[in-house]
């Protein structure tokens, strides 16, 4: 097999090569990091190696086992959190004394939610039980599942599966625990099974750099997020999606992204970069394809809900309509700086926080505008993994929310986007170093915690990193030679119909990029 290019010593004014068909790109050749990682299993890939020839072990399958011991080692990480003790009458009780969530940095979201969303309750269902509970967000402390349909109904199936396991614990064929803990792994199972989908779909992509997809797999945020929440649904749902579009199955690709949009809201932002991708190609038709199976997906998994319980099914949004500024949000940052409290003062007096909702709205709009006129006046049609991290960064930066596992949506999109090693490893880590002041600060100072100011900088320094990564981004954009994807010859592997489309749609920018293109 001939040597292949080194993308990162290549002159940035050379026409980029096309490699064969039978090419990949190898990391451990070309990026100094992934090189001296090798070292301890034999180094970089040699220049005559046969590469695809072994009977097992394929880049997919390395991806695969990889991500297996990270989630293994999340699981471990959160498995102080399902300890349990003896209380003084005898019966079992989940260990959290002494600020153990914080102090053992284990919290999950799918611990407490078991009893918040009534979930230990075998007669509740989804959106038609509620339950009354002391709420500001409520004003006769009527509850429902809080969570969208897909997500809510994954919950309640896994606490039924729980239930089923502790029946049959009790005749003694399989070991028993606490019903919280049993609940918690089924639900690490499924989502662990998830994650996997999501290394797979994003390996399966890459085609000529099937190893990019270990990012994905070993990905520091990862270890520490998997299980944090359910969002490894939505992930899995918008990685296969991808998939699906480069595979030129627009209807596949809009099936998964409605049932992601019903899992998780981000989804529906990559029905958005496609339609400015389409419009700059002139694909509208596979656009609106996928847009119609979307959309259907979505009415099918939600319409039985809204019109059988109206009420619990507008809880999500009534809740995030509702919801204050959250800690890891940059609002939250510049109110501490400032001593302004006038984006969430309008919630503590009872009222909607419509300054809020407003700036994050406006904010957010500015950022799709901006966003659409890359796409139309880029010298060369951006890619659909660049334009879709600059969408979902862009949503995670202005939104009033950013739970710290909301950091995993980027992940996927940032290897399809830039896959610079380094440089995603490094954000990566910070990102996922968050979660250690983050718990400190919730531990209070009382108890030997950490001030706010100390988070606070922690979450400046993360959204600083992502906007660093969205320069980058559009600097590719805007100088194509110098995007790693191009320079190997490939226009987008995830692109599908677009993949080597000519323009019929280009908008004049500010600036004539002539010598830009490629």
């Amino acid at each position: 097999m001939p040597d292949e290019p080194n993308p990162a010593a290549a002159d940035p004014d050379a026409a980029p090569r096309t490699l064969t068909p039978a090419e990949r790109i190898a990391p451990s050749r070309h990026d100094p990091l992934v090189a001296a990682a090798t070292r301890p299993v034999g180094g970089p890939l040699g220049e005559h190696a046969a590469v695809g020839r072994h009977w097992f072990w394929s880049p997919q399958r390395v991806g695969l086992g990889l991500a297996l011991l990270a989630l293994v080692v999340c699981w471990f990480g959160k498995a102080s959190c399902i300890q349990q003790y003896t209380d003084s009458s005898g019966a079992g009780q989940l260990d959290w004394r002494s600020g153990r969530p914080f102090v053992a940095m284990c919290y999950s979201d799918v611990v407490p939610l078991y009893n918040a969303e009534k979930l230990d309750d075998p007669h509740t269902f989804p959106y038609v039980s509620s339950w009354q509970e002391d709420s500001q967000t409520s004003p006769d402390g009527t509850r429902y599942m809080e969570y969208p349909v897909v997500t809510g109904l994954f919950q309640w199936v896994n606490a039924k599966l729980a239930a089923g396991w502790l029946s049959v614990a009790d005749s003694g064929w399989l070991p028993g625990a606490l019903p919280v803990a049993v609940y918690f792994n089924i639900t690490a199972f499924w989502l662990a099974l998830a994650w996997l989908v999501t290394v797979w779909a994003t390996g399966r992509t890459m085609k000529r750099r099937p190893w990019d997809a270990v990012l994905v797999a070993i990905s520091p945020l990862v270890l520490v997020h998997a299980f944090t929440n359910f969002d490894a649904i939505a992930a899995a749902c918008t990685a296969t999606g991808i998939l699906a579009w480069s595979r030129r199955r627009p209807r596949i690709a809009g099936v998964l992204f409605g049932i992601g949009v019903a899992a998780k809201l981000y989804p529906l932002l990559m029905v958005g970069v496609l339609f400015l991708l389409c419009l700059r190609a002139g694909k509208l038709r596979a656009w609106r394809r996928t847009a119609l199976f979307t959309v259907l997906t979505w009415l099918v998994v939600n319409l039985p809900f809204i019109f059988i319980a109206t009420r619990g099914w507008w809880e999500f949004f009534r809740l995030n309509t509702l919801r204050p500024m959250d800690p890891d949000s940059l609002y939250n940052a510049i109110s501490y700086v400032t001593g302004w409290a006038g984006f969430d003062g309008m919630l503590h007096k009872g009222q909607n926080p419509a300054v809020l909702n407003t700036v994050v709205a406006v904010l957010f709009l500015v950022c799709v505008a901006g966003i659409g006129y890359v796409a139309l006046t880029a010298p060369r049609r951006p890619r659909l993994g660049q334009l879709a991290f600059l969408a979902v960064a862009a949503f995670l930066l202005t939104n009033k929310v950013w739970s710290p596992q909301y950091s995993l949506w980027l992940v996927p999109l940032a290897v399809l986007a830039i896959p610079r090693w380094r440089l995603l490893l490094g954000w990566m880590t910070l990102d996922a170093l968050v979660w250690v002041p983050r718990m400190f600060y919730y531990l209070g100072i009382d108890h030997k915690g950490l001030p706010e100011g100390w988070f606070l900088g922690a979450v400046v320094l993360r959204d600083l990193a992502v906007a660093g990564l969205c320069v980058l981004v559009v600097r590719e954009i805007y100088r194509p030679r110098t995007d790693l994807i191009r320079l190997s010859g490939d226009d987008d592997p995830a692109g599908g119909v677009l993949a080597g489309a000519r323009d019929q749609l280009r908008m004049r920018g500010f600036r004539r990029h002539d010598r830009s293109v490629s």
